[in-house]
């Protein structure tokens, strides 16, 4: 059917990317501005000026000729819109076009920078050049982006999946994005384990400090005094992705698969270490079970038993990354134990299979991509955590404490930190190949274009028992680590004066009124104001490329697939110290130069959280019958619609879920945070950890305490804003 082809949008999306070339050409700076978000260039000297002038002011006067070839694409590219959109010519413009204009744009931006040409083999074949240039601004990125749109139009044209437009700009935009915001980044890092120190290279320095006795020492098993940092981390992470897969799946069958009368509240606690910055659960902790800890105290008057320091090492660290993790795991899988389709568990329990035997051989073998998933996050998210073992670690030593220290440290060892990253990055990965291999190619889908009226059955007795006592438990003990966060807010100084003030939060968030309007005098309203700005942008383009992503790895089969899905984890397995040290090298120079910005917080968050939104996106479209883009597909619509208005309404849990997860983490993120932030754009985070490094406890629990009530706010906006996703099934009798 003529209507249906996937290239009928093509025309109009052609001339949107022609025009936004040409504007960006010349409109817009090329080099970038001082501050991106404000634009004042526009009245301090714009266009004249060199500082702000566009590329065809600069070409033409012939400050950067270097500059002027990037016309040549842009002019040639109209010319396509003269073709027949099947010819063989309207391709080749386009992909000429948008291919010889990206590869200029990046050979001239890497070949020339801030003190003329990069490469000494550039000078010896040119001459000195006694000219230079800064990184790219508003028109480079728009010119580079409508370059990357006509090369992915032409490549759709050529025939390139079924010639469907949207499929193959996304994987183009997805693909451009992750090399230039996580390859690049990280290539730049990892050269420095080959880094000698004359700034030369050789794989014997690399080995030497891979293969060290620090890294991969057994003693811990063999009678010594402890193992070494690398077998730590891989310990200390599997013990965090089984048991916060457990807890995870506790909570999300006693919201789904059990009567329980405060579903809500439940939702609500589980949720709450989330949103809590990761040291502030440690510190919790330490009240409760330091050496002068609360309960140790008590404990040790009872009994008479000699306070210990238990809680300082893998204990300690252990316990504060279940919290802190346990609701990554519940919000991956209430979406996947929500979405087993209750017919079959009647069609099990017809045919007289008990209620356990239906969960054992129907509910839990579809849940196996939710488990998967939970566990390779658990398991990630402990081999990154920097937080938790930064305050309770003691001596018990972590790949991401170590990198950071590498880095900060008196040492300053690129190279050590390097090789720290290499040795956590192979672990992260075999974890995630192990998933795919246990998941195997089987399919589970359980939602499809069917009607499906059935409610769940409840949890046999057998298994209600252990998960309402495990369950209890670990709500009884967060609400307990949230106590002793709320009152040590409170308090003059925990453990010594006791007094109940609110001395701490009038400092943070004082607010005067004056006759010229508010005026924010606390000392903490400028990192939380610029928090709330960053987490607010990057939160849903966050939420969008993960979704994106999502749907291309579960709906589409392309040549290096597999290398795409690697690619978009890749990110999330890279500690987040080394991704603020990696971006630091990497964009403080041309030809992206954004260090000190709000735009390097923004994008080291969108693709440090980026793959929570892939997994839950994957988990949740697995479960998506094919057949619902099929028989949309058949009725006229192309794949952006199709995505927009049939698979996006479906997937509202994981919307939900990459939408909270990425803002909160955005608000309480500390590890890559430490090292990007600037005096202009200081995050909560920061600000939080330097009260703690000047012992002003009670102002940083307060102001945690403030961004929790924050955030569960924003939560709440984003459940009312996403809704549910309803599929047709009957409500659960209350009664």
């Amino acid at each position: 059917m003529r209507g249906s082809s996937p290239g009928n949008n093509a025309r109009p999306v052609l001339i949107f990317w022609i025009i936004a070339g040409w504007a960006g050409l010349v409109l817009l700076p090329w080099y970038g501005v001082e501050d991106f978000w404000t634009f004042e260039w526009l009245f301090d000297g714009y266009p004249q000026d060199s500082d702000y002038a566009p590329l065809i002011f600069l070409a033409g006067q012939g400050e950067k000729p270097w500059l002027a070839p990037m016309l040549l694409p842009m002019l040639a590219a109209p010319f396509a819109l003269r073709l027949p959109k099947n010819s063989s010519a309207y391709a080749k413009i386009l992909i000429g076009s948008g291919a010889f204009g990206l590869a200029w744009l990046i050979a001239q931006g890497f070949g020339i920078g801030l003190r003329g040409w990069n490469y000494g083999w550039l000078e010896a074949l040119f001459g000195a050049l006694d000219d230079r240039q800064f990184g790219m601004g508003y028109g480079a990125m728009l010119l580079a982006t409508a370059f990357l749109f006509l090369l992915t139009q032409g490549i759709a044209a050529r025939g390139a999946i079924n010639g469907d437009v949207f499929v193959v700009s996304s994987i183009g935009f997805v693909i451009a994005i992750v090399a230039a915001f996580v390859f690049f980044p990280i290539v730049r890092m990892l050269t420095a384990a080959f880094i000698t120190d004359d700034g030369g290279y050789s794989a014997a320095v690399f080995f030497a400090k891979f293969f060290e006795t620090r890294l991969w020492s057994l003693g811990c098993l063999t009678g010594g005094n402890r193992c070494g940092v690398a077998w730590n981390s891989f310990f200390l992470a599997v013990l965090v992705g089984l048991l916060t897969t457990v807890l995870g799946l506790v909570f999300a069958l006693i919201v789904t698969r059990s009567g329980f009368r405060h579903k809500r509240l439940l939702r609500a606690l589980t949720v709450l270490p989330i949103i809590t910055p990761p040291f502030v659960i440690g510190l919790a902790l330490i009240l409760l079970f330091g050496l002068s800890g609360s309960v140790t105290v008590f404990v040790s008057d009872l009994f008479g038993i000699q306070p210990t320091r238990w809680v300082y090492g893998m204990p300690g660290v252990l316990i504060a990354q279940l919290l802190a993790f346990t609701p990554i795991a519940f919000l991956v899988l209430i979406g996947v134990v929500e979405s087993v389709s209750p017919s079959m568990e009647e069609a099990a329990q017809t045919l007289r299979a008990n209620r356990w035997q239906v969960f054992r051989t129907v509910s839990l073998p579809l849940m196996r991509p939710g488990l998967a998933n939970a566990f390779l996050l658990g398991f990630i998210e402990s081999m990154a955590d920097f937080g938790n073992p930064l305050v309770l670690g003691g001596n018990f030593d972590v790949l991401s404490t170590e990198i950071f220290f590498a880095i900060v440290g008196a040492q300053y060892d690129q190279g050590r930190a390097a090789v720290l990253a290499i040795v956590l990055l192979g672990f992260t990965l075999s974890a995630f190949y192990a998933q795919r291999a246990w998941l195997g190619k089987k399919s589970y889908t359980t939602v499809t274009g069917k009607g499906d009226a059935g409610i769940h059955p409840n949890m046999p007795g057998g298994l209600a028992i252990p998960v309402y006592l495990m369950g209890a438990f670990w709500a009884l003990f967060t609400v307990i680590i949230y106590a002793m966060i709320l009152y040590g807010s409170v308090v003059e100084l925990w453990g010594v004066n006791n007094t109940l003030t609110f001395k701490h939060y009038v400092t943070a968030f004082s607010v005067r009124f004056e006759d010229a309007g508010i005026r924010w005098t606390g000392s903490a309203w400028n990192s939380f104001w610029t928090t709330v700005q960053i987490a607010a942008i990057a939160a849903p383009l966050t939420a969008a490329v993960g979704l994106i992503t999502a749907y291309l790895l579960t709906r589409q089969n392309f040549a290096g697939k597999n290398s795409f899905e690697f690619g978009t984890m890749l990110s999330f397995a890279i500690p987040g110290t080394v991704i603020g040290v990696s971006y630091i090298l990497a964009f403080n120079v041309p030809p992206i130069e954004i260090t000190g910005t709000g735009i390097i917080l923004v994008v080291s968050f969108i693709f440090r959280n980026m793959p929570v939104g892939i997994r839950a996106g994957i988990a949740s479209m697995s479960q998506l019958d094919k057949s619902l883009d099929e028989s949309s597909l058949t009725l006229g619509a192309n794949s952006a619609q199709t995505f927009r208005q049939i698979i996006l309404p479906l997937m509202r849990p994981a919307i939900l879920a990459a939408l909270v997860y990425s803002f909160v983490r955005a608000m309480t993120a500390i590890s890559a945070v430490i090292f990007l932030v600037s005096a202009e754009y200081d995050m909560a985070t920061s600000y939080i950890i330097g009260r703690v490094e000047n012992n002003d406890y009670g102002l940083a629990i307060a102001y945690s305490t403030t961004l929790i009530f924050v955030m569960l706010l924003a939560i709440a906006l984003l459940q009312l804003v996403v809704g549910r996703t309803e599929i047709g099934r009957r409500m659960e009798n209350s009664t």
